[in-house]
């Protein structure tokens, strides 16, 4: 079986400095994985890796069978990757429509099961400010912008980095929601965010960072059934 993102023996480097050793990693379609980890343990640079946005990297990175390994941002995006940065990266000049217009494309496989209405219905709050600025939408507002623009692509895989930051417990509750929406319509997930026990309840796996390295890959139930890496590994 072809695993939808298939990553063997990566590493990744800033300059002289080595970020990520040998990350094996799997995931099937319509999977959600929580990627957790303390600080600088390499999530965000995983992330960026798998993307395209760290060129110096090595080892192989495999997307729905094919090699992107060597693959820009662009092409990379193109395949059905999408992917929600740590800061949002919402545009602040345009409106919440523009945000969402300018990303909107068919999928791979010529779907559109993602379109604004969609967005809107999901976020009615999003519907309620559709005019505004995305410098005049709130740190949840542009999250929930963040999220519907990389849906708007149609994407098999949505990288989605600190998917709750600094975001009020209500708010966090609606993102939480909504990656379940996500999941249920078959479109994979990575998802990085410091509260693992929300994580915990909608993943389907706990892949822990430590260093640049993957220490822990298992279920939920296996993380609460060895306490120890949350003691290790996130101090907790």
């Amino acid at each position: 079986m072809t695993h939808l993102l298939q990553i063997s023996g990566l590493t990744s480097f800033y300059g002289v400095s080595q970020a990520l050793h040998g990350v094996d990693l799997s995931v099937e379609r319509g999977e959600q994985i929580a990627l957790i980890g303390r600080n600088g343990m390499g999530k965000t640079t995983l992330l960026k890796s798998i993307i395209g946005l760290l060129s110096d990297r090595r080892g192989e990175i495999r997307f729905s069978g094919a090699s992107i390994q060597a693959a820009n941002p662009e092409d990379i995006a193109r395949r059905g990757l999408a992917y929600v940065p740590e800061g949002r990266g919402v545009f602040g000049s345009l409106s919440v429509v523009e945000n969402l217009v300018m990303a909107a494309r068919p999928g791979v496989n010529g779907s559109r099961q993602w379109t604004i209405d969609r967005v809107f219905e999901v976020f009615p709050r999003l519907h309620q400010r559709r005019m505004n600025g995305g410098h005049q939408l709130s740190g949840g507002e542009q999250q929930m912008l963040a999220i519907g623009r990389a849906l708007m692509t149609n994407p098999d895989l949505v990288l989605l980095d600190e998917a709750t930051e600094g975001l009020a417990p209500l708010i966090a509750q609606e993102i939480w929601n909504t990656l379940g929406i996500i999941r249920s319509e078959g479109i994979a997930t990575i998802v990085v965010d410091k509260d693992f026990r929300s994580l915990s309840k909608v993943a389907d796996r706990m892949v822990v960072m430590a260093k640049g390295e993957v220490v822990f890959n298992g279920t939920p139930q296996q993380m609460s059934d060895d306490p120890m890496v949350l003691e290790k590994h996130l101090g907790v």
